[in-house]
């Protein structure tokens, strides 16, 4: 493994823990502290595609894989109030979310990089956000997957409720998806900058990035 990787793998491994972390803890109704950090992981990957290539980029998500994994595994000791902290379907879901999203996401961005500079991390992250969205909250809650893991169904994520408090029934964990999309498209835009920085930075090449 060539030693200008390790920078995006350490912001990677940094990220997947910090996520893992913050998970745990609520923010606001619908969202948990994690929403904030794990979008950076899109960062991460579109900063090592532009700057290394499509191949670097694999690197580092496949090292976020296992870093995830093993929280996965730390998580699935750790009891709370409500069982264990990370369930064999939150760890499935998760590790699945995280694989296909980001190496679509590297995908769509490889195929766009020869367009407009803020092009191709905008829609790898639009188009990867929306796909870990999907994967993680539809495997980790909804009811079609209750026999995968009988002795924790998740049936508070599975009450019907209204859409956000204000739309129409639906349950619990939709609610969670769609606050949770909100928050990574919002964050894909703003992302935008310190993507074009660090760059900008890396490549030493401040007049255009391509």
């Amino acid at each position: 493994m060539k030693r200008q990787y390790l920078p995006g793998i350490f912001a990677m491994a940094a990220v997947v823990v910090a996520s893992n972390i913050l998970v745990q803890h609520l923010l606001g109704q619908w969202l948990t502290w994690g929403a904030l950090t794990y979008p950076v992981a899109f960062l991460v990957t579109d900063v090592m595609n532009r700057v290394h290539g499509p191949r670097a980029a694999r690197h580092v998500v496949f090292a976020g894989f296992l870093v995830g994994i093993a929280c996965s595994l730390i998580g699935s000791q750790i009891h709370g109030e409500f069982g264990p902290l990370v369930t064999l379907r939150v760890a499935i879901g998760s590790g699945s979310a995280f694989l296909a999203a980001q190496l679509m996401d590297i995908t769509v961005f490889d195929r766009l990089r020869q367009g407009r500079w803020w092009r191709a991390p905008l829609a790898s992250t639009l188009v990867g956000a929306s796909l870990d969205t999907v994967i993680f909250f539809t495997i980790s809650f909804a009811a079609a997957f209750n026999a995968m893991e009988p002795g924790n169904m998740p049936l508070w994520a599975q009450e019907t409720l209204p859409l956000l408090g204000a739309g129409p029934d639906a349950p619990l964990w939709v609610s969670l998806a769609v606050a949770d999309w909100m928050v990574k498209l919002s964050l894909a835009v703003l992302a935008l900058v310190p993507f074009r920085l660090i760059v900008q930075r890396l490549m030493a090449l401040p007049a255009k990035i391509n």
